[in-house]
């Protein structure tokens, strides 16, 4: 499953987790091109940061156009929910 995929069910499942906010960051981050959650990402533990580095790599090469949409718009919601 591709990371955008795996990050979108993570936040969708349960948007008030640490994790899930600092996906959501990371997320929104890249999208809109603001902010520096660079961080926040030392805060994961080894498997979720390897994660968060996959989606990375993913939204580098732009191919998951349609998934970058769906993830986009889950850490959107939760980021309103978490507001």
């Amino acid at each position: 499953m591709r990371a955008v995929k795996k990050l979108k069910n993570i936040i969708k499942d349960d948007p008030s987790t640490m994790q899930s906010k600092i996906y959501t960051k990371l997320i929104l981050m890249l999208e809109s091109d603001e902010g520096n959650p660079i961080q926040d990402l030392y805060k994961l533990d080894q498997q979720e940061f390897d994660l968060a580095i996959s989606l990375l790599k993913e939204w580098r090469i732009d191919r998951f156009y349609v998934g970058k949409s769906k993830v986009f718009d889950v850490a959107f919601q939760a980021n309103q929910i978490n507001a």
